[in-house]
């Protein structure tokens, strides 16, 4: 078994220089041990998709407790190095974001993304009031003893925040701010289009972390603007969800099954990906 400290070290690694990374979200068990299974060096957690996934809407209305006994429980079933997505901490001040970054590292997990938006709609927080709770999740990690790995998340074009005129220095401002408290990178979600993302990544040091999807640039093409990391949120989640939703309607109007035949997974696949020993 690789200890924490080693995962950290390596998944610190992924983001150095020369590196791309390429992250999944798993929102349980089962789809973190298929995303390490097909070969992914890291997994990342969607706080959505594990929200949607208890029964909770997107925004931090799942409890702290409940959010870390979930990616405690992915981080035990796998063995590549797991960040957790834990919005904005689970309370505005920096000691909230102290008490959650504890329970991160006693859950297991190397990284977290901390965002800079205080709810849905609601406005973000103070470049200084967040590079404070940055600073608080440094220290925890410090006393930890522990290259966790903080991707700051900057929400000011996912929500339009500011006159775009002046959008754009408005997040490099903030860019640079979160990383002299001690974020080890920046994520931008929002910013897919080539040459935003090409803007960003030119004026931005480290270059920006970016949120992928259907209808945005392929990994490597935004790979090939300099961006570092890509992550792809909770539209993995979100397709199953349409699947099931199609099996679902196919079962109950038709009683057929094509659906269910499109993606099988192997029952004997299945098993072994929970076996200690897969080859026993």
């Amino acid at each position: 078994m690789t200890s924490q400290h080693e995962k950290a070290e390596r998944f610190l690694k992924l983001h150095q220089e020369g590196e791309s990374l390429l992250l999944p979200n798993a929102w349980d068990v089962v789809s973190a041990r298929v995303f390490e299974d097909v070969g992914f060096p890291a997994i990342a957690t969607t706080s959505a998709g594990v929200a949607f996934a208890n029964g909770y809407i997107d925004g931090q209305q799942i409890s702290r407790d409940e959010m870390l006994e979930i990616i405690a429980r992915i981080v035990a079933a796998v063995q590549v190095p797991v960040t957790a997505d834990i919005e904005a901490g689970y309370g505005s001040a920096p000691e909230d974001v102290a008490a959650t970054i504890r329970g991160v590292i006693e859950a297991g997990a190397v990284g977290v993304n901390l965002e800079d938006n205080t709810g849905i709609g609601q406005p973000l927080f103070s470049r200084e009031a967040q590079t404070e709770r940055i600073a608080a999740a440094r220290q925890e990690a410090k006393n930890a003893d522990l290259s966790l790995v903080i991707n700051a998340r900057i929400d000011t074009y996912l929500y339009r925040v500011g006159e775009e005129s002046t959008r754009l220095e408005d997040t490099l401002q903030r860019a640079r701010d979160y990383l002299q408290a001690g974020a080890d990178s920046n994520f931008v979600p929002g910013t897919v289009e080539p040459a935003l993302s090409q803007g960003l990544v030119s004026e931005s040091p480290p270059p920006p972390n970016i949120m992928a999807g259907p209808g945005a640039p392929s990994a490597p093409e935004l790979f090939s603007l300099g961006v570092r990391r890509v992550s792809v949120g909770a539209a993995p989640m979100l397709a199953v969800m349409g699947l099931i939703r199609e099996i679902g309607r196919e079962l109950r109007e038709q009683g057929t099954y094509e659906q269910i035949a499109q993606h099988p997974y192997p029952y004997a696949e299945a098993k072994k990906l929970f076996t200690k020993n897969p080859g026993q």
